[in-house]
């Protein structure tokens, strides 16, 4: 009876997945603070339900079941940003009470007496329920010698200052100029660097990176930075009194980088707030970029087109879709028509609404141009105004179908 239970709930395990991720991700404090984090969340619950449904298929043993490498991966991630324990833990706890509810549905399709019924659930939220003890645990555990080697690697004076002056109150800047020789009274733009390759790089290269980013720019003296994960760095770079004007195209061809890596700037600013403020463009940007569907460049800067207020709209995913929907119409349809609409329609915006410039980016004939244009406005006049429409296609180019209408295919 087991057996065919987990074999139905297999047939929707990603379903499953997506579910107890998204309520993990939403009631949980600190697991939907970064794209790449909510990745290696998925990971880790796909792999935990693999393993779980694969131990009540076949009547497996905890004992004799292997922890999962993504959920092992998933407790180091978590030790390496800092996030509660308590966060990994719950996690669990609530996965379990999510999980057992998609028993319920399935045993009392089976039709058995009501006392079988019963002995099913019991002997199911056993046999979950130890699994979720035995595993929590070895989390638990991974977690806890992970913060201590963390803590011991990057956890210096130096990450100390950085991440105290990040915050609100962290006011000390006299400490912070006084251990690390960084000016605080001057320009600054901040990077963030990581590697999205799946044997990522070490991050001693990507503290060369930074300094080789640094040179590039003209930086007037060292950088400071620290390590975020084993897969991430944050750096500051100063500037001096006069700083530069940064072209993040220019920078990614000058720059010899390994392919894997990634680079996201802020804009440069001044003193304490300058360095706050610098920080949180370049996130938002790495926030941008690590969306499926994000520009691709390996620097992206929160000056470059489209990027500053798709970090704001990214915000609120459920809202921007919606919105971009009302302004667009069946131009927000996830189909490979819509998609040629809409960037013929977004061309001719920026070029200033000029069919014959269009035509020339595009490589098109000036008639088929304005074919495009007439058939993508149709219906749309007086409706939404010229500007909602550009920044509704912008969006729809850099999040794709994240904010797309999804559309039955035949």
């Amino acid at each position: 009876m087991i057996g065919q239970i987990a074999a139905q709930l297999q047939k929707r395990s990603d379903e499953l997945t997506d579910g107890l991720s998204a309520v993990m991700a939403r009631d949980i404090e600190g697991l939907d603070d970064d794209p790449v984090l909510l990745e290696a969340l998925w990971d880790s619950v796909e792999s935990n339900v693999s393993t779980i449904l694969y131990g009540l298929a076949n009547n497996v043993p905890i004992s004799h079941l292997q922890p999962p490498s993504a959920a092992v991966e998933y407790a180091r991630r978590l030790a390496q940003r800092g996030v509660s324990p308590n966060s990994l833990v719950r996690a669990y706890h609530v996965g379990q009470h999510d999980f057992l509810n998609e028993f319920f549905p399935i045993v009392d399709s089976m039709g058995y007496s009501r006392e079988l019924t019963l002995e099913v659930l019991r002997y199911s939220s056993d046999l979950v329920f130890a699994y979720i003890d035995w595993i929590t645990i070895y989390v638990f555990d991974v977690y806890e010698q992970e913060r201590n080697l963390w803590l011991g690697a990057a956890g210096n004076i130096r990450s100390a200052l950085i991440h105290g002056l990040l915050q609100e109150s962290g006011n000390d800047g006299a400490a912070f100029e006084a251990q690390t020789r960084y000016r605080l009274d001057q320009y600054h733009v901040a990077a963030v660097i990581w590697s999205d390759a799946e044997r990522p790089l070490t991050p001693a290269s990507m503290e060369t990176a930074a300094t080789g980013l640094a040179r590039a720019i003209g930086a007037s003296r060292d950088i400071v930075s620290t390590a975020v994960d084993r897969e991430t760095l944050w750096a500051w770079i100063p500037l001096g009194d006069h700083p530069p004007r940064l072209e993040s195209a220019v920078l990614g061809s000058t720059l010899k980088l390994p392919p894997s890596l990634r680079i996201c700037l802020g804009l440069p600013a001044p003193g304490l707030s300058g360095f706050r403020r610098t920080h949180e463009q370049a996130i938002a940007a790495y926030e941008v970029v690590s969306m499926p569907h994000g520009p691709r460049g390996p620097v992206v800067g929160f000056g470059d087109r489209g990027i500053a207020v798709t970090s704001l709209l990214a915000a609120n995913l459920d809202s921007t879709r919606a919105w971009v929907g009302e302004v667009l119409g069946s131009l927000a349809d996830d189909t490979d028509n819509a998609a040629v609409l809409r960037e013929t329609l977004r061309t001719f915006f920026a070029t200033g609404e000029s069919h014959l410039h269009t035509a020339e980016q595009l490589n098109l004939h000036r008639n088929t141009v304005k074919y495009r244009v007439d058939k993508a406005l149709a219906g749309q006049r007086n409706r939404h105004d010229r500007l909602d429409m550009a920044l509704a296609l912008q969006v729809c180019e850099f999040l794709g179908p994240t904010v797309l209408r999804p559309v039955a295919r035949k």
